[in-house]
């Protein structure tokens, strides 16, 4: 499942990769990690108050972008708690949690799919969910109540596809978790 916060005209992110433009809300973050608490980064879980176990996933996949903040804040890995893979073809800093994912990423997760375990979230970016459209199931959308006006895009694609509309939550701070299944068979 790609699983990502967007701004209301489609973004994840600013030009520069920052989501610092979407507000950060108490009720809002306690609801969204109540529904899957290990999306919640490892070193905010004591101080958010986030407790449980993995409830829908045990594995993520990011882009290198998507994992950069982490390692600017001078951690490894974001998520130890789950198996973590990060799209990049330069070296990580050595971590037994996480795991370099390169090559044909289209392939490698249709083999990931097929394991024994919980689903895949896809945490970020554009530019890998864009190579993995194939591969995605479901889009869950935090879509912020915010307009970024330029940045990077949900997706990179220029493909189109039709998605099914599952459902629409209101979420407390203005959010609306926009939940998509993929058509059946998939088309692009």
């Amino acid at each position: 499942m790609y699983y990502v916060a967007a701004s209301i005209d489609g973004y994840i992110a600013d030009l520069e990769g920052s989501t610092s433009a979407f507000p950060v809300n108490k009720t809002t973050l306690d609801e969204l990690f109540g529904l899957y608490p290990e999306t919640c980064p490892h070193h905010l879980r004591e101080p958010l108050g986030v407790a449980g176990p993995s409830r829908r996933f045990d594995t993520v996949i990011l882009g290198r972008a998507s994992h950069e903040p982490a390692l600017q804040a001078g951690l490894t890995s974001a998520y130890p708690h789950l198996r973590q893979l990060v799209v990049t073809s330069r070296d990580l800093p050595k971590d037994p949690s996480v795991e370099v994912l390169s090559g044909d990423l289209l392939a490698r997760v249709s083999l990931l799919k097929r394991e024994d375990g919980l689903d895949i979230w896809l945490c970020g970016g554009g530019d890998v969910a864009d190579q993995l459209l194939p591969e995605i199931d479901e889009i869950q959308i935090k879509v912020n109540p915010v307009v970024l006006g330029d940045g990077i895009p949900i997706f990179r694609s220029t493909r189109r596809c039709a998605w099914n509309l599952e459902s629409a939550k209101p979420i407390d701070g203005g959010v609306v978790l926009m939940t998509y299944t993929a058509p059946n068979p998939f088309r692009t």
